[in-house]
């Protein structure tokens, strides 16, 4: 919570404590510390004042002292990019549910709040990292919105997000996803590059190579989470990039790039999550899960590890954590297996992590937030689509992918409406404005979800957020989406008798005032009535969610209409 601690006094009481002269104020007793620089376990003591690491290699007496026999102690695990409004609880709920798998901390990109509410979603965010007991950081959202071919919530552009440059949660400058925009050299977007070169700047480039490549990176961007082939992980790491090894809810990249994790590159690697819902970290963890997956893999543990922590530091600059030594801030594991990333304890800025420590934060409220929905009322009508005949656009799903194919299909037709035909696996998909500017409301078609029957209906969608529903009954789709209206945003399944499964995310329609125990509930409900329509994706909802994205190639759909992202234009029809 907010700075560490520097004063004289406290250096003096390090000092102190670090030569034996005085006790720590804790102890990690007879605990084998694991290096992430060779690979060795020492077993020692670990002697912590205020939020630093004082002594190891030696033995300490402290005015509180944990025996840590038989556990072993890794740096705390950074997760390098994310965004907590995808968890789809608020700051606080994803703090205590991430926190007890090791993840001391968090790079996040309040991407999402600030598509829907502008500088006071950034500013909330920020007020919230003050007060987590993990050490949130915030990278400044650089594309809201990410195109010009959606209509979001709000726009920032660099007089917006210059105030917050210099807080101290702030890192630099998140995912740049608009790399058309750079490579065309956009008047917008060389403002934002250039207040921010020699700071931190995210990048987000699915796909691109060669030359093109050459000329994103020319600009000072660093890092990429958007590799989904060895193939083309290593050609960004030859041109300097740090890789980011993506394992979320939906995008699931961690079998094609677990062999790139190897002694040479691993300085030079990161884990993260973009993103995890409480269900699926409930079910499989968080990093600790891709930590263990990535051993099994083959990997050494050394070099997952330093992927986890000292790579991450060194990558988003932060100078004071990612090693277990005298002088570095104590966020620590405490494992009982290696192999296994198996979570004992943790202790987060030289405190151990207990019920007590997040009882004890300043909760931010969201005031002001939690009218975000404005979506004009549907009826089946909203959702025909005019007869065509021969072939036209299907946009193509595959699970664990937010990358999405253009695909072609012969649909049946009925007096001049082109219809669903679940026989193909192709039902409708519909994007419903929701900022209450122009009520706009396209309507194609998709291919990969499996329903039978109902609609599936989502506030959350990338990155504007508006509302995203697909269904096989026009009927069912008004549903879902009226009542999506009703709840302030969340998600719904529902088929033409009526709402079936839901879940209220009113703040910005993104995020729920519950607890996580009570969403992961939630969730389970919404997959089980996911299930019983037919829905054959693991991860329905965040799917659904990404069926908006205009910058994530192939085809996309947005509420202006069917975008083609490699042409980088909205489709006739």
């Amino acid at each position: 919570m907010g700075k560490p601690t520097t004063t004289a006094r406290f250096l003096k009481a390090a000092i102190f404590a670090g030569k034996g002269a005085e006790p720590a104020d804790l102890v990690l007793k007879n605990v084998g510390l694991f290096s992430v620089m060779d690979g060795s376990t020492t077993v020692t003591d670990i002697a912590i004042v205020g939020d630093r690491i004082v002594g190891t290699h030696a033995t300490y007496s402290g005015k509180r002292e944990i025996d840590c026999s038989g556990k072993i102690a890794v740096p705390g695990f950074i997760d390098t990019h994310l965004h907590v409004e995808s968890s789809l609880v608020t700051p606080f709920e994803f703090d205590r549910c991430v926190l007890p798998h090791g993840v001391t901390t968090a790079i996040c990109d309040p991407h999402e709040i600030a598509n829907v509410l502008g500088s006071a979603g950034i500013e909330y965010f920020l007020k919230c990292a003050q007060e987590t007991v993990m050490d949130l950081r915030v990278n400044l959202s650089s594309c809201v919105p990410a195109t010009e071919f959606e209509t979001a919530g709000a726009r920032l552009e660099i007089e917006d997000l210059l105030p917050f440059k210099d807080h101290e949660k702030v890192i630099g400058l998140a995912e740049f996803m608009n790399f058309p925009g750079v490579l065309a050299a956009d008047d917008n977007v060389l403002r934002k590059l250039e207040a921010f070169q020699g700071e931190h700047i995210d990048g987000h480039a699915p796909l691109l190579r060669g030359m093109n490549l050459n000329g994103y990176l020319a600009a000072g961007i660093r890092t990429d989470h958007e590799a989904t082939s060895a193939e083309e992980a290593l050609e960004k790491l030859s041109k300097g990039m740090t890789i980011l090894i993506r394992e979320g809810s939906v995008s699931k990249d961690l079998d094609a790039l677990a062999s790139i994790l190897t002694p040479e590159r691993s300085s030079f690697i990161c884990l993260c999550t973009d993103d995890r819902n409480p269900l699926d970290i409930a079910e499989e963890g968080h990093l600790d899960c891709m930590i263990r997956r990535l051993i099994a893999h083959g990997a050494a543990p050394r070099d997952v590890y330093r992927a986890a922590s000292w790579s991450a530091a060194n990558a988003f600059g932060l100078k004071d954590c990612g090693l277990l030594a005298p002088g570095w801030r104590a966020d620590i594991v405490l494992l009982d297996d290696l192999e296994s990333c198996a979570v004992s304890r943790v202790v987060s800025g030289g405190r151990p992590v207990e019920p007590a420590l997040f009882d004890a934060r300043a909760i931010v409220e969201p005031d002001g937030l939690t009218d975000s929905c404005h979506a004009p009322t549907v009826s089946a009508a909203d959702f025909m689509v005019p007869a065509r005949q021969g072939e036209q656009s299907v946009i193509g799903v595959k699970a664990g992918l937010i990358l999405t194919f253009h695909e072609k299909r012969v649909l049946p037709v009925q007096g001049n409406q082109s219809l669903v035909d679940v026989s193909q696996d192709v039902v409708k998909v519909s994007v419903v404005e929701r900022h209450g500017k122009n009520g706009n409301i396209a309507v194609s078609f998709v291919h990969g979800f499996g329903l039978k029957r109902g609609a599936i209906a989502s506030s959350v969608g990338h990155d504007s957020h508006n509302i995203c529903v697909v269904g096989a009954s026009e009927e069912a789709m008004a549903i879902a989406v009226n009542r999506l209206q009703d709840l302030k945003g969340g998600f719904v399944v529902a088929d033409e008798n009526g709402v079936m499964a839901e879940l209220a995310l009113p703040l910005a329609g993104l995020m729920s005032l519950e607890s996580y125990e009570d969403v992961r509930e939630a969730l389970e409900a919404l997959r089980e009535s996911a299930v019983a329509i037919g829905c054959t994706l693991p991860e329905p909802f965040l799917q659904v969610a990404f069926l908006p994205l205009p910058v994530i190639p192939h085809l996309k759909i947005t509420d202006k209409g069917l975008f083609d992202v490699d042409a980088f234009c909205l489709l006739e029809h």
